[in-house]
């Protein structure tokens, strides 16, 4: 036994006396007992620790890594796209750099002179592209009905087509109306062709049949092309307006007439009087449109007019001067949205104390309803783009070509000698008829400053001054008022025309003034 524990060699004796590391030398090799080790690791382990799980990632979660995954795979897609227009189509030997570069280099000097409204420290570069981006927040900010109203919105309801119509010349159709006496009692007959969002229901707005027939008056009214149950014109100009109510005088038989023009319907007589003026007995008209741009305009008859519009109201003519497909926008969202509204708010305009009062009442908003209703009974914005664009671009003519001139036959020396003995024949240019304007002095849609332009230009024209007066005040629903206009152009009533046993005139109730007029001039 000694023998044994003596032969215990030095390796044990070092085992016992650490702790077994689980290798084992046998010999001179090194061995690892593998199950030793991991027994032995066991026993140091604390029994209360626990394995830490990580928690399964949510649905939220995944959709999120998704969607920025995405955004990041989009962003370098943009980026590559971007570099490849750069290194391809944006270079200078590129086809679509050599044929715009011209074009964009013009606009870019003709639009410089915007740069002189930003301020000095400004980068017209990254100034533009703000100012843009604001100007389309402004314009969907219009589109927003931040004022709900408790009020009901009245639907549109289009009615069914009951206008007689013409056949013109060029193969268009053009829609009327007519009121008071028949044609063969008539003894004035008055065309009126209506204004921007009208019809020819419009006419003289709430006129009696019974004052008509006591006038002898045969009143016309008819569509502009387009308009209510009219044909639209291909190429619509003013002088196809005045042609347009030639023929229509033609078809009814009329040979002169009277025309009557009520605000924006006003550029269409002043085109009848300028194209047509040998058919045109007299004409009355009601605060005239003239255009704002208008060359010959004083600088305080055009601030003045200016001064009395809105903000939108002038955005829109200017708009119609040189973006007028730009109208389409807002006029879906207005009066061609399906739904009825207020006559200021669709017009943006600004009203007068009288008009505020009148557009409340039930009989005008009915009126007013009804005739809207017929005016976009087609559904196109562009009639009435083309009217806002006549009435502020280029007529074809001015004011001035209106002015009664005195004009001799022949030129040179042997006119000037026969001039000087007598014998030269002049003759009076110009419509020489009656012009009668009646002006409201409180109208905030067509100021006064327009009427004194005209009085100014055309000193032959009657003004009638109209205090407290606005726009519609005066013309619509006043039974009073339409018998002074009548009563003014038309001089008294003269009773039946088969009992007088006259030929049917268009000039009586001018003839005095007329005639003074002349021995005046």
């Amino acid at each position: 036994m000694e023998d044994v524990a003596v032969a215990k060699s030095w390796r044990d004796e070092l085992a016992s006396l650490v702790e077994d590391s689980g290798m084992r030398f046998a010999g001179d090799t090194i061995e690892i007992s593998t199950p030793a080790f991991e027994d032995k690791r066991s026993m140091y382990e604390s029994p209360v620790t626990e394995e830490v799980v990580a928690e399964p990632e949510s649905f939220k979660d995944q959709i999120e890594g998704f969607v920025k995954a995405c955004g990041d795979m989009l962003l370098e897609l943009l980026r590559g796209c971007r570099d490849v227009v750069q290194q391809s189509l944006l270079t200078e030997e590129s086809y679509i750099v050599q044929k715009t570069k011209g074009p964009l280099a013009e606009a870019s000097r003709r639009l410089s002179v915007l740069n002189e409204f930003l301020p000095e420290d400004r980068d017209p570069v990254h100034a533009w592209p703000v100012i843009f981006f604001v100007f389309i927040l402004a314009l969907s900010a219009l589109s927003v009905n931040s004022k709900p109203s408790g009020k009901l919105v009245k639907e549109v309801y289009i009615h069914p087509p009951s206008a007689t119509r013409i056949l013109l010349p060029d193969g268009r159709n053009m829609a009327y109306h007519e009121i008071g006496v028949p044609p063969d009692r008539a003894r004035y007959s008055v065309i009126a062709p209506h204004g921007f969002l009208s019809s020819r229901l419009g006419g003289i707005h709430g006129v009696k049949v019974s004052l008509l027939e006591e006038f002898d008056i045969r009143l016309i009214t008819y569509d502009l092309p387009g308009f209510g149950e009219s044909d639209p014109h291909p190429e619509r100009k003013l002088n196809s307006s005045a042609l347009d109510m030639q023929y229509l005088a033609d078809a009814l038989g009329v040979s002169k007439f009277w025309v009557l023009g009520y605000s924006g319907g006003a550029i269409h007589a002043w085109a009848a009087l300028k194209f047509i003026p040998d058919r045109i007995a007299g004409v009355a008209m009601f605060a005239p449109f003239v255009n704002p741009y208008e060359s010959s305009m004083t600088k305080e008859e055009m601030t003045g007019t200016w001064n009395k519009w809105g903000r939108k109201r002038k955005l829109m003519y200017y708009l119609a001067r040189r973006f007028p497909n730009l109208l389409d926008y807002f006029y879906r969202r207005t009066f061609l949205s399906g739904k009825h509204g207020q006559i200021d708010k669709y017009m943006f305009l600004s009203l007068g104390q009288k008009d505020k009062v009148l557009i409340s009442e039930p009989a005008f908003e009915e009126f007013w309803h009804r005739d809207v209703e017929e005016s976009i009974r087609q559904g196109s914005t562009k009639p009435f783009i083309e009217e806002a664009a006549l009435q502020v671009s280029n007529w074809g003519f001015s004011l001035v070509d209106l002015q009664v001139q005195e004009k001799c036959s022949g030129k040179g020396i042997l006119s000037w000698l026969k001039f000087g003995y007598g014998q030269v024949k002049c003759e009076l240019t110009g419509f020489l008829g009656p012009v009668h304007i009646w002006q409201g002095l409180d109208d905030q849609v067509v100021p006064h400053q327009m009427t004194d332009y005209v009085a100014r230009i055309l000193p032959r024209v009657v003004v009638h001054k109209l205090p407290d007066e606005g726009h519609y005040s005066y013309f619509f629903l006043c039974d009073e008022c339409h018998r002074q206009m009548f009563s003014t152009i038309f001089g008294s009533p003269q009773g039946p025309l088969e009992d007088n046993n006259e030929a049917p005139t268009e000039d009586d109730g001018e003839q005095e003034t007329t005639n003074l007029d002349l021995a005046a001039e």
